[in-house]
């Protein structure tokens, strides 16, 4: 069995995000993070009830949508916890899209005055958007419906926040507020050792036993193993692929680099198991193009 250096899970690994924040048991942990995330438009959040993740469309045609956490509160409004490991070109698109969902089955049969309750959008990232670096210590984005000329709101039942958490790097006396203890708790949970006093508090208590290694049963740590395993293959691949992208973007252009890249990591990412339409969202290739590597893996 694997030997881990670390005390606790990494919580950018799929069974560490949904350990911290998906089990039942654990709820507390993830209406604390919302409340601080959200207390200055929301108020006190009271109670979450976990929804089921697979979201399917109007028809059997339609594309269907498997978020990371999706979640209501007692009134109603919808979140989803999604957490991004990889650079994608289209996942703002795609955090647009997942949106749809939960807006759409608002819907009510028969008379409907087209009321709805608010839906949010919230991302943590392993990674910086392109745009973005430029500006390392901008690490919170809160995006709304905004008017352009008089920059107001025009449209307030639909947030975006994105979380882009390599930029974010206060020490721990540097913490100056709950919700910059949450971001620290999760830059840095694989190299905490001795809980630091400015973490000693319940909520983060609860949060360093549940993330604790060695308190895992053996079918726990199995899980645990897979997916640390996925998600260091997966960060390997991507680092191997953007090298060799920009070798081939020196001497091939700009865009043609950029396409390489997207190949070298889908062509990796298929050959660790990875399910086609999983390819498709860690690389902005289209379809055409997934189709046509797979041509060319089988000859």
């Amino acid at each position: 069995m694997y030997q881990f250096t670390e005390k606790y899970i990494n919580p950018f690994t799929d069974y560490g995000f949904k350990k911290i924040f998906g089990e039942e048991p654990n709820k507390d942990l993830l209406l604390d993070f919302l409340n601080e995330l959200l207390k200055e438009e929301q108020g006190e959040i009271t109670s979450l009830n976990y929804i089921k993740t697979e979201q399917l469309g109007t028809t059997a045609l339609d594309r269907k949508a498997i978020f990371d956490l999706y979640c209501e509160n007692e009134r109603g409004e919808k979140f989803i916890v999604e957490l991004q490991k990889s650079k994608q070109d289209f996942f703002k698109d795609r955090t647009v899209y997942y949106t749809s969902f939960p807006i759409q089955e608002q819907a009510k049969r028969g008379e409907w005055n087209y009321q709805l309750q608010a839906v949010y959008a919230i991302a943590l990232l392993d990674f910086v958007f392109e745009a973005d670096q430029d500006d390392p210590e901008k690490y919170r984005y809160d995006v709304k419906l905004t008017d352009i000329e008089t920059c107001k709101v025009f449209y307030d039942k639909l947030t975006f926040i994105y979380l882009e958490m390599p930029k974010f790097n206060k020490t721990v006396d540097e913490l100056n507020s709950r919700f910059d203890k949450w971001l620290y708790v999760l830059r840095n949970l694989t190299r905490i050792n001795e809980i630091p006093a400015p973490l000693q508090e319940s909520i983060f208590e609860k949060l360093f036993e549940v993330a604790e290694i060695a308190k895992f049963n053996p079918e726990q740590v199995r899980s645990y193993e897979d997916s640390l395993k996925y998600y260091r293959d997966l960060q390997n691949s991507i680092d191997t692929a953007r090298r060799e992208g920009r070798e081939d973007g020196r001497e091939e252009g700009r865009e043609e680099g950029r396409t390489a890249t997207q190949l070298e990591i889908a062509q990796a990412l298929l050959a660790n198991g990875m399910d086609e339409d999983l390819v498709l969202q860690a690389t902005g290739l289209t379809a055409a193009q997934l189709a046509q590597l797979a041509q060319l893996r089988s000859v």
